[in-house]
Protein backbone atom coordinates (compact mmCIF):
# COMPACT_ATOMS: atom_id res chain seq x y z
CA UNK A 1 0.00 0.00 0.00
CA UNK A 2 1.04 3.60 -0.95
CA UNK A 3 0.66 5.09 2.97
CA UNK A 4 2.79 2.52 4.53
CA UNK A 5 5.75 3.48 2.06
CA UNK A 6 4.87 7.14 3.13
CA UNK A 7 5.27 5.67 6.40
CA UNK A 8 8.73 7.28 8.44
CA UNK A 9 9.82 8.99 11.18
CA UNK A 10 10.63 11.97 9.55
CA UNK A 11 7.30 12.12 7.53
CA UNK A 12 5.13 11.50 10.72
CA UNK A 13 7.21 15.01 12.27
CA UNK A 14 6.51 16.79 9.25
CA UNK A 15 2.49 15.88 8.90
CA UNK A 16 2.47 16.79 12.80
CA UNK A 17 4.16 20.09 11.96
CA UNK A 18 1.77 20.73 8.92
CA UNK A 19 -1.61 20.29 11.62
CA UNK A 20 0.23 22.10 13.99
CA UNK A 21 -0.51 25.16 11.93
CA UNK A 22 -3.21 27.81 13.09
CA UNK A 23 -3.51 30.33 10.40
CA UNK A 24 -2.81 30.82 6.47
CA UNK A 25 -0.87 33.14 7.42
CA UNK A 26 1.66 30.20 9.26
CA UNK A 27 1.26 28.18 6.41
CA UNK A 28 2.39 30.98 4.33
CA UNK A 29 5.52 31.65 6.38
CA UNK A 30 5.87 27.91 6.97
CA UNK A 31 5.84 26.14 3.30
CA UNK A 32 8.01 29.50 2.09
CA UNK A 33 10.45 28.09 4.58
CA UNK A 34 10.60 24.57 4.14
CA UNK A 35 9.94 24.71 0.04
CA UNK A 36 10.94 26.27 -2.69
CA UNK A 37 8.23 28.53 -4.87
CA UNK A 38 7.99 26.16 -7.35
CA UNK A 39 7.16 23.11 -5.42
CA UNK A 40 4.46 25.19 -3.60
CA UNK A 41 3.58 26.37 -6.79
CA UNK A 42 3.61 22.42 -8.36
CA UNK A 43 0.84 21.30 -5.64
CA UNK A 44 -0.94 24.08 -5.98
CA UNK A 45 -1.62 23.35 -9.53
CA UNK A 46 -2.29 19.28 -8.94
CA UNK A 47 -4.86 20.71 -6.56
CA UNK A 48 -6.52 23.02 -9.32
CA UNK A 49 -6.14 19.98 -12.00
CA UNK A 50 -7.68 18.05 -9.69
CA UNK A 51 -10.73 20.48 -8.75
CA UNK A 52 -11.23 20.91 -12.78
CA UNK A 53 -11.28 16.93 -13.30
CA UNK A 54 -13.86 16.22 -10.72
CA UNK A 55 -15.84 18.95 -12.78
CA UNK A 56 -15.51 17.17 -15.78
CA UNK A 57 -13.20 19.13 -17.66
CA UNK A 58 -11.10 18.61 -20.47
CA UNK A 59 -7.27 17.40 -20.46
CA UNK A 60 -7.34 20.69 -23.33
CA UNK A 61 -9.02 23.09 -20.55
CA UNK A 62 -6.86 22.00 -17.80
CA UNK A 63 -3.67 22.57 -19.98
CA UNK A 64 -5.07 26.25 -20.96
CA UNK A 65 -5.96 27.25 -17.38
CA UNK A 66 -3.16 25.27 -15.04
CA UNK A 67 -0.42 25.20 -17.47
CA UNK A 68 -0.24 21.70 -16.53
CA UNK A 69 1.49 18.80 -18.48
CA UNK A 70 -0.77 15.99 -20.03
CA UNK A 71 1.43 13.85 -17.52
CA UNK A 72 0.22 15.75 -14.57
CA UNK A 73 -3.26 15.57 -15.31
CA UNK A 74 -2.85 11.67 -16.20
CA UNK A 75 -1.15 11.65 -12.92
CA UNK A 76 -4.02 13.32 -10.93
CA UNK A 77 -6.90 11.68 -12.68
CA UNK A 78 -4.82 8.42 -11.64
CA UNK A 79 -4.65 9.80 -8.07
CA UNK A 80 -8.37 10.09 -8.06
CA UNK A 81 -9.53 7.05 -9.28
CA UNK A 82 -7.22 4.38 -7.82
CA UNK A 83 -5.67 6.71 -5.08
CA UNK A 84 -5.94 7.46 -1.36
CA UNK A 85 -8.78 9.39 -1.49
CA UNK A 86 -6.79 12.59 -0.67
CA UNK A 87 -7.96 14.66 -3.03
CA UNK A 88 -11.73 14.14 -3.06
CA UNK A 89 -11.31 14.36 0.73
CA UNK A 90 -10.04 17.98 0.88
CA UNK A 91 -11.83 19.17 -2.43
CA UNK A 92 -15.34 17.77 -0.30
CA UNK A 93 -14.26 19.72 2.53
CA UNK A 94 -13.30 23.11 0.46
CA UNK A 95 -15.88 22.90 -2.30
CA UNK A 96 -18.32 20.32 -1.07
CA UNK A 97 -19.33 17.37 -2.08
CA UNK A 98 -20.48 16.98 -5.79
CA UNK A 99 -22.11 14.38 -8.29
CA UNK A 100 -18.74 13.91 -9.82
CA UNK A 101 -19.46 13.71 -13.79
CA UNK A 102 -17.06 11.11 -15.96
CA UNK A 103 -13.42 12.79 -16.15
CA UNK A 104 -12.27 13.38 -19.61
CA UNK A 105 -8.73 12.41 -21.45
Amino acid sequence: MTLDKLRSKDIERLFQAILALNSEDECFKFFDDICTIGEIQSLAQRLEVARMLREGATYHAIEAKTGASTATISRVKRCLHYGSDGYRLILDRLDGPVDEPPIHG
